[in-house]
């Protein structure tokens, strides 16, 4: 097997052996080490490295040498080995240079010269940058393999739940792809039985459903207790945070979730204005930290489990499940989130899923390499979304019905989007129909302003509008606004309803639904910022509220 390779570039003799050297000391058992002091030998080498199959993990360039600058070196090196780890070595008078960068070419770190010694300046952040490339890094292997065709509904529902659950597998498109013919012959299997699922110990499951590749891959939908303190349904960044905290402050709690954690925020290519990480991280890092910080408190994690009903029974409240089981807890958090809303468009509907997505889809960019490709939406979703996007399709086009993503988009975004030349934002305009025969094909365009419309063609649609809180299945007597989203705390007060339905002496707590112990945080709540850090802060909060409650029960 092939190491993965690490590429150091300095003009400098001396820095560049100095470079040799203290990278053989630490990563040669792991990886290659390839070093050279030109930048553009270092890109016909990569040239090289790609035709070969080699995988590169790491970048690492000085800034100012004589053939290139280090940013303008890893801008190009980009476009060879996109998921590789880019870091720049500057002098002190380089760093406003660096720090641009990270916006420019996506930087993950600067390192400032010298780095000696090296033990405390040097091997710290490069282990930290090669440890996140090997958890996107998907090499060539024998482990979970999945065969389907691109453009099926049932072969991108598995995808997606895969990369949500942070599952590593191999795709195979049963039409470009002929290890998956192979691999159907073996089994003995045809195409009628597609999806297939094949896993590492040879087994195969034929057209599963979400639940049993769940429970094939040692995820547990059934709750090991009775009873719980703090039972939280739905693992987005509230319901995380929530877990984190109730878990490491000695409550028994148990975290549900109908597909995988990290709710729409997982599905986040990169998000770049989250406390204490200057660089961004993506969503499913975020996700994968978090729950294993939970995990390692103690908490339960219950997945793929739908939650169906809560009843409450004074004290305690019922939990029932999809599959007919059930549980207790003192305690609930509402932290399900919410959904896009769909494009009320029946030619649209039947691409979804075959060139037609909701939510970022990261798990599909690679499919549109070289392609055009379209977004609805002017959120910040809609922003990391076109970013992504761009590594690979030719041209990402944001219609939105606005003049400008001035109102709904992020300062930082805008910027990056209107540096990035395969962006185009279509002001005033709406998608008016989809046409194609099994997949996606093209879009009919309205402009706005004078009602005129184009067709175009398109090799995808990704949908980021607007926000459906997911509280259609709670039947209980909840109050909601008119929008569905969940009222809490002093909101309750000026309902018409409230003291029809709240019957305690005391208030309820700023996070506490109508329903006494029945706690909501996150998108799903009334009034909730639509920020990542507001939904962390929520969940934290929440916990705080629920030991109160526990207190006076």
């Amino acid at each position: 097997m092939k190491l993965p390779i690490l590429l150091a570039i300095d003009d400098d003799e001396q820095v560049l052996e100095a470079l040799r050297r203290d990278l053989r000391a630490h990563y040669r058992k792991e990886y290659r080490i390839l070093t050279t002091a030109s930048a553009n030998e270092a890109l016909e080498s990569l040239a090289e490295l790609k035709k070969r199959g080699d995988t590169v993990a790491l970048l690492l360039s000085d800034q100012k040498m004589p053939d290139m600058l280090g940013v303008d070196f890893l801008r190009q090196a980009r476009t060879i080995f996109p998921e590789a780890k880019k870091a720049l070595l500057t002098a002190y008078s380089d760093i406003d240079a660096a720090v641009r960068a990270i916006n420019e070419v996506q930087l993950d770190y600067y390192i400032a010269k010298p780095w000696d010694p090296p033990e405390e300046k040097l091997y710290p952040i490069l282990d930290g940058l090669l440890s996140d490339w090997k958890f996107k890094y998907v090499p060539d292997y024998v482990g979970l393999r999945l065969i389907g065709y691109q453009f099926s509904p049932s072969s991108h529902e598995l995808k997606d739940f895969l990369a949500g659950n942070l599952f590593p597998y191999l795709w195979l498109n049963i039409e470009a792809d002929e290890r998956g013919r192979q691999l159907l012959d073996l089994h003995e299997l045809t195409t009628s039985d597609l999806p297939v699922v094949v896993f590492e110990d040879g087994s195969v499951l034929k057209q599963p459903s979400i639940q049993q590749l769940g429970e094939k891959l040692g995820l547990s939908p059934k709750a090991e207790g009775d009873l719980y303190d703090l039972a939280i349904i739905g693992a987005g960044p509230a319901g995380l945070a929530a877990a984190v905290y109730g878990g490491s402050e000695g409550l028994r709690t148990i975290l549900i979730d109908k597909r995988a954690p990290g709710g729409q925020a997982g599905t986040s290519s990169r998000i770049e204005n989250y406390l204490g990480f200057p660089n961004g991280l993506s969503g499913s890092e975020l996700t994968q930290r978090a729950i294993t910080q939970a995990k390692r408190f103690g908490v339960e994690f219950l997945a793929p489990q739908e939650v169906n009903e809560i009843q409450s029974e004074g004290q305690y409240k019922r939990i029932k499940m999809a599959d007919g089981s059930e549980l207790a807890a003192r305690a609930i958090l509402l932290s399900t989130g919410v959904s896009y809303r769909k494009l009320t468009n029946e030619s649209l509907e039947k691409f979804t899923g075959a060139g037609v997505y909701y939510g970022a889809a990261t798990t599909e960019a690679y499919a549109f390499k070289g392609q055009p490709v379209y977004i609805v939406g002017g959120g910040n979703s809609a922003g990391q979304g076109a970013m992504y996007l761009s590594r690979t399709a030719s041209e990402v086009f944001i219609c939105i019905h606005r003049q400008s993503l001035s109102e709904t988009m992020s300062q930082y975004l805008i910027d990056q989007i209107e540096r990035t030349p395969n962006i185009k934002l279509l002001p005033c305009t709406e998608i008016i129909e989809g046409k194609g025969s099994d997949k996606l094909e093209a879009l009919v365009i309205e402009d706005l302003n004078n009602n005129e419309r184009r067709e175009a063609p398109a090799a995808a649609l990704f949908i980021f509008i607007g926000a459906k809180p997911l509280t259609d299945w709670i039947e209980m007597d909840i109050i909601r606004d008119e929008k569905g989203f969940i009222q809490t705390g002093r909101d309750l007060i000026n309902h018409a309803r409230y003291r029809d339905i709240w019957k305690q002496k005391r208030e309820p707590f700023l996070l506490e639904t109508c329903s006494p112990g029945i706690f909501a945080a996150g998108d799903v709540r009334s009034g909730a910022m639509a920020r990542v850090a507001s939904a962390v802060g929520e969940g934290a909060m929440a916990v705080s509220f629920v030991h109160k409650y526990l207190a006076d029960s």
